[in-house]
């Protein structure tokens, strides 16, 4: 007897989505210009599935994040999870969404309390939204921050008299508490030693196939997206340029600027060397992108096209989506 393949649902439909930050000037602070720090980005992420964002500093990759969970609020656009517009929810209704989408932070110091003890801080959700109270959350909190590597004897303690990597286990524990359905995690591990940075991102795949969670997960590091997402984006000046299967966007990609991050990716074997493709020019200011295509001012096969005309941003391939006009 055959197996039935079930279709995955997209729990996450991302169109269009724009954030722009404005710039205000002079006595009345009136608004000048605005920084555009996310610029027309379409994608969608299905149920237990890791999306990946990658790109460098200031591409807009942080700000997609917060976006989607209306941290931030939009400027143009719409986010759907689980087929619910999320920018158009009242807000009680949003506050029942929260349970479901939750963030991990950058810096695992900074976004915890440092006058709370980790009982307090991963509890706190449970309290909030009547959920549990008193032993019961008590209990709760044990169940989880064990699931994330920590000793029950741990919910007395503060922050500060952990480490790197247990703190951010402690955010973890925090994001995962509510039992959410979808996960942002900004680059958790960024922060951390390289040897702890393999303990929390395979403490973060544990966790998704045991509690089925669906993560977007936001680093500058091509190793470290390759080794936990599915398909992968790539982010440059608040545009998404590239996005496909992770091993079809390593062994073939098509966008240069993709072509260029992945070459310097160093390889285990100092015998071999990739050819590094290194690109001219800084990154323009996203307050004053150039006309066109936003990376023909660093592209080394920029065409006079480019210079006037917005890629589409299109399948080139089955799933492999990019935006640029050297791709017919």
């Amino acid at each position: 007897m055959s197996e039935i393949i079930t279709e995955k649902k997209e729990l996450i439909v991302v169109e269009n989505l724009k954030k722009y930050f404005p710039i205000k000037s002079g006595l009345f602070k009136k608004t000048v210009k605005y920084v555009r720090a996310v610029e027309n980005i379409s994608f969608t992420i299905k149920e237990g599935e890791t999306l990946g964002i990658v790109g460098e500093s200031g591409c807009g990759k942080s700000t997609t994040g917060r976006t989607l969970l209306r941290l931030l609020e939009k400027t143009e656009g719409e986010v759907y999870f689980d087929g619910k517009p999320v920018f158009d929810l009242p807000k009680d209704e949003l506050r029942k969404l929260r349970t479901d989408m939750q963030m991990v932070f950058q810096d695992p110091y900074s976004s915890l309390n440092p006058r709370m003890t980790v009982g307090e801080i991963v509890g706190e959700a449970l309290s909030e939204h009547g959920i549990a109270r008193g032993q019961e959350n008590v209990e709760m909190v044990k169940d989880i921050i064990e699931k994330c590597g920590l000793a029950p004897y741990h919910i007395r303690r503060y922050p500060h008299e952990f480490s790197g990597g247990q703190r951010q286990r402690i955010g973890i524990a925090r994001a995962l508490a509510l039992k959410p359905k979808f996960v942002v995690c900004d680059e958790p591990v960024s922060a951390l030693d390289v040897s702890i940075q393999s303990q929390v991102l395979n403490l973060l795949m544990d966790l998704q196939q045991e509690m089925g969670l669906t993560y977007l997960f936001i680093s500058h590091d091509l190793s470290v997206v390759k080794h936990i997402s599915d398909r992968i984006g790539v982010m440059y000046l608040g545009s998404m340029v590239e996005l496909a299967p992770k091993d079809e966007l390593y062994d073939n990609p098509l966008h240069p600027y993709t072509q260029a991050l992945l070459s310097a990716i160093p390889l285990p074997d100092p015998r071999n060397r990739r050819k590094r493709i290194i690109l001219k020019g800084d990154i323009p200011s996203p307050s004053n992108p150039p006309s066109g295509c936003r990376f023909h001012t660093r592209c080394p096969y920029v065409m006079d096209q480019c210079k006037v005309e917005v890629p589409e941003f299109r399948e080139a391939k089955p799933e492999h989506f990019v935006s640029c006009h050297l791709i017919k």
